[in-house]
């Protein structure tokens, strides 16, 4: 008879950066009823996903097992943890669960996708607890860049599992709630048997600093320029927001919010109560009247995203505002690896301008959320798990992090996406290996990565593309000459004719020599054209095109 166990399998966030899915399970193998922590997206790159718009954790294993599954928890309101629960709603089909800022958020997502608002749940920060079949779950405070985040503690009859969820441990963040080591403390008194923990900055080793400590350098930076000035940083990120709308109010300037995340975080903000004190804003109507000298701008687009306010300012005008030689531009913000192309070239589109632009490297304007080496050894410390368990990084910091624990005394395994974890006993247990994979909404569908949509998008992208065209007779004789039409490839080649007549003699040449039997069979035909297309580019251009050939019949 098969015992009880306790199961972690993340889906998502475990070996990258992004798209966080964590699923823990308590029951008979097979049987375990599940809870999902967190139901991120990750966001695409024209190298590996051209034309996609969101990137999402591969659900099928939770799918199957929807009738086990109890409910989600969102630990806060960033992208890569709360942004597919709208799109994955209809296919799960269960209450998700979230405090007042974060709910806010989801709400206004299940909104926009037509569901039922009233499926995201409130739930008060600890002790209150959520019970969910074996489960009792509880959101514990902790600090971060964004309003409201919560480390979870899930109970079950095999022990306590604590997911630090993102954190830093930051005593005066400004906007919402410090780190406090006593409530972590007092958590961990009676034994903990796993710690799920952020690894994202244990390469860094010097202790976190706190948000408390950027108003007054920033203050300094806005009352020393001389022009307009513009500031960047993630709209959720809502305590450097303040800051910076209450440095600009201090150099008496008034404060344009631009970008529609930026408006909608603050007014999330503001409804939920978490932010109490905001400077007076100016529309940017308003602003283009008044002297630009006394205007401070708060713009989205920190990582260089084409269609944000920062990049259309970089490019000319927007909203009526424009920005002129001598203005200052700050990046309040680090750039998320992958992202330095575009950021680099909305600064250097600025500069072009003679704008001035300040970013993070002095490290004077930026502090990061999320907790460095020293600040994760506190949290061990306190908790003192019985197990350790790195999430939230690629596999270089999984590691890492892995072996940090090890080195202190804790159980410890790098558990990366797919790996279904039995944490009954004393050491984590490899169970299973689960396929994992990713999802891609792709315009208004969901695709899967590797359906061959996007591979064959890059491939098109790579080589170009023809379209070969062939009409034969009711005799399988061809009915005039074949005609190619071309896409995305040099007009002319080696041979200084065009490439397209080029193609079509030879495409000629060989429906002359085809033998009764290829012309009367479309799979060898096809096969035939396409390989002479492919070979004919390569000797005039030196490429191989993607090839679609369509054979007419006249019957």
């Amino acid at each position: 008879m098969s015992t009880e166990r306790l199961i972690y399998l993340p889906l998502g966030g475990a070996g990258e950066i992004g798209m966080n899915a964590y699923v823990y399970g308590y029951g008979k193998p097979g049987k375990e009823r599940l809870i999902l922590v967190d139901l991120g997206v990750a966001f695409p790159d024209m190298d590996s996903t051209p034309g996609v718009d969101l990137i999402m954790p591969d659900m099928t294993w939770l799918q199957e097992r929807a009738d086990q599954l109890e409910g989600i928890f969102i630990t806060h309101a960033h992208e890569d943890h709360i942004g597919g629960v709208a799109h994955m709603y209809s296919k799960l089909n269960v209450p998700i669960y979230a405090r007042a800022f974060t709910a806010n958020i989801a709400r206004r997502k299940m909104k926009e996708h037509g569901h039922p608002e009233d499926a995201v749940q409130i739930v008060s920060a600890w002790p209150e607890v959520t019970k969910l079949g074996p489960f009792t779950v509880g959101v514990v405070p902790i600090s971060h860049s964004v309003p409201e985040s919560g480390g979870m503690v899930i109970d079950t009859p095999a022990g306590r599992v604590l997911h630090s969820g993102d954190f830093k441990t930051d005593p005066t963040p400004i906007v919402g709630e410090p780190f406090d080591p006593a409530v972590w403390s007092e958590l961990s008194k009676d034994g903990v048997q796993a710690l799920m923990c952020d690894s994202t900055n244990v390469f860094s080793p010097n202790p976190g600093r706190s948000e408390l400590e950027l108003g007054p350098e920033i203050t300094k930076l806005v009352e020393d320029a001389k022009g307009m000035v513009v500031a960047t940083t993630f709209a959720s990120n809502v305590a450097r927001v303040k800051t910076l709308a209450e440095a600009g109010e201090r150099a008496g300037r008034s404060v344009v919010l631009l970008g529609r995340a930026m408006q909608r975080m603050v007014e999330a903000s503001i409804e939920t109560g978490v932010l109490t004190q905001f400077p007076k804003v100016v529309s940017p109507e308003e602003a283009t009247q008044m002297p630009r000298e006394n205007l401070m701008l708060l713009v989205t687009g920190s990582q260089g995203e084409r269609r944000a306010a920062s990049a259309q300012l970089a490019r000319g005008k927007y909203r009526g505002l424009q920005l002129k030689e001598g203005d200052l531009f700050l990046f309040s913000s680090k750039t998320i690896p992958g992202n330095e192309k575009g950021v680099i070239g909305i600064m250097n589109q600025l500069s072009e301008k003679g704008v001035d632009v300040v970013d993070d490297s002095s490290g004077v304007y930026h502090v990061s959320g999320h907790a460095n080496r020293p600040d994760l050894e506190t949290l061990h410390d306190l908790v003192k798990p019985k197990m350790l368990i790195p999430m939230h990084g690629e596999h270089r910091h999984l590691r890492e992090h892995s072996r940090l624990g090890l080195s202190k005394g804790m159980a410890s395994a790098v558990v990366v996406n797919g790996m279904l974890m039995d944490l009954t006993g004393d050491t984590p247990v490899v169970a299973e290996y689960i396929d994992t994979g990713r999802t891609y909404l792709d315009g208004s569908v969901k695709i899967g990565a590797m359906d061959g949509v996007v591979r064959d998008r890059i491939r098109m992208a790579l080589n170009g593309h023809v379209v070969v065209t062939v009409i034969l007779d009711e005799e399988d004789e061809p009915l005039g000459e074949p005609w190619c039409d071309v896409k995305g490839l040099a007009e002319t080649g080696r041979s200084k004719e065009g490439l397209v007549e080029v193609l079509e003699k030879d495409l000629n040449q060989f429906l002359k020599r085809a033998g009764k039997k290829t012309l009367r069979d479309d799979d060898k035909l096809e096969e035939g054209l396409r390989r002479l297309t492919r070979q004919s580019a390569q000797n005039e251009i030196g490429k191989k095109p993607e090839v679609t050939v369509v054979v007419s019949r006249m019957r």
